[in-house]
């Protein structure tokens, strides 16, 4: 049964809906279009005001499919460049100040959307008595095309923009501004360790499968790839990129001459990433992102087989890919964090239902957020017993709300390395 629900933000009345006992209002614009002369450019912060319907879900960021989509299958939901929303999923939008945890989804900055049922937040906000809010932010050359002496990283702008929103207005949705979380997996938990080099505006995260630098990319590096893909595009510069139809940069995405400039890098990066401007990130991000690791208590996750979801990634080279990209940047991430004063603690998913995907990058999605019924079709859970998944989303969640909380999961701190299975 789904009630609507009204929640009085300093904007104006939001209405949402209620099911099950938790609320949700759905596409929250925390930043203005960025549309025409804002396309490519810093978020601008929202400036609606009076009744607002939250009840429908929003869009999300244009994009091409997923190239994990033959592990996680594959998800369908409107985009528009006007996806500067967030959801947020609530017990109640009373005074009750609970703890607050801010996802920032994954997708190589290229894909996903924290709008997809993949990252509802219902269960999670229900078990923890917690608010859970979703966040959209500017994906591919929207987001995180550099061109020299513009605004470099505005995707990683719009995170910033969102978490500023949230600290602002959370607290009239049953949430407490001053113990919220940032959750993170893959390129968004990448996101949470470039804001934490930054001015960081929290004190503790969730860092799911980040490889910690790895796509991060030089200013030289960003330009030469940016320029080919506006070649692409048929674009001679930012101006008259403005203007073209985003179909146009989705498809210049996979023009011959970009895929070619990426593979000459040699790196194996996604096509897109943060970019070390010396502006917006240092140019030096090594030195950075260990004096980052000190600015927050984490809970830090990967899994076993990490390199199993990507194309042609389950091969002999699989472990030990995996372990460089991702699981040793992650003990060390626990390892710095903790030398500098900091609580940090370690997990691993090694749950392996198939043989192609192994413990697979994303396999600890569907457990986080015990939304099993989301992920139905993902090949890499077929084969799963029901009484097992249900045990591990149990397991899972109960370490992450106990983290979220400003408590300890329940295993020793790091180095211990805690198997989740």
């Amino acid at each position: 049964m789904t009630d609507t629900v009204q929640a009085r933000l300093r904007a104006g009345m939001l209405t949402g809906s209620r099911d099950g006992g938790v609320c949700r209002f759905s596409a929250i614009p925390y930043a203005e279009p960025p549309v025409g002369p804002l396309r490519f450019a810093p978020p601008e912060p929202a400036r609606w005001s009076g009744p607002r319907d939250a009840t429908r879900p929003g869009c999300v960021a244009p994009q091409l499919p997923s190239r994990l989509r033959g592990a996680m299958g594959d998800f369908q939901a409107p985009q528009d460049e006007d996806c500067l929303h967030l959801t947020v999923w609530t017990p109640a939008a009373d005074a009750r100040r609970r703890p607050v945890v801010v996802w920032l989804h994954g997708g190589a900055w290229q894909s996903g959307g924290g709008a997809l049922d993949w990252y509802d937040g219902a269960r999670l906000a229900a078990r923890g008595d917690l608010v859970v809010v979703a966040v959209n932010y500017r994906l591919a050359a929207l987001g995180w095309l550099h061109v020299p002496g513009q605004t470099a990283n505005v995707g990683l702008l719009d995170q910033e923009c969102a978490i500023d929103w949230v600290l602002d207005n959370i607290q009239d949705l049953g949430g407490d501004p001053a113990r919220v979380t940032l959750m993170g997996q893959s390129a968004g938990a990448s996101s949470i360790c470039a804001m934490l080099a930054r001015r960081p505006r929290f004190g503790r995260a969730i860092l799911q499968s980040a490889a910690l630098g790895r796509g991060f990319r030089d200013s030289a590096q960003a330009a030469t790839l940016g320029q080919v893909l506006l070649d692409a595009a048929g674009a001679n510069d930012l101006e008259q990129a403005r203007a073209l139809p985003v179909e146009r940069l989705l498809a210049a995405q996979q023009a011959p001459q970009v895929v070619a400039a990426l593979q000459s890098e040699g790196s194996r990066r996604s096509l897109f990433g943060p970019v070390l401007d010396g502006q917006v990130l240092p140019v030096d991000i090594v030195p950075a992102l260990t004096a980052a690791a000190g600015r927050a208590d984490v809970l830090v996750s990967y899994t076993r087989d990490e390199m199993a979801a990507f194309p042609d990634g389950d091969g002999p080279d699989c472990a030990l890919a995996s372990e460089a990209v991702f699981g040793a940047p992650s003990r060390q991430w626990a390892v710095d964090a903790t030398a500098q004063g900091r609580q940090a603690w370690l997990a691993r998913f090694d749950v392996a239902p198939t043989a192609r995907f192994q413990a697979c990058h994303c396999i600890e999605l569907p457990f986080v957020f015990n939304t099993l019924d989301a992920f139905a079709a993902a090949p890499m859970l077929r084969g799963l017993p029901p009484t097992q998944a249900a045990g591990l989303a149990r397991a899972t969640q109960h370490a992450w709300i106990a983290f979220i909380r400003g408590e300890a999961p329940a295993w020793p701190p790091a180095p211990h390395l805690q198997v989740l299975a």
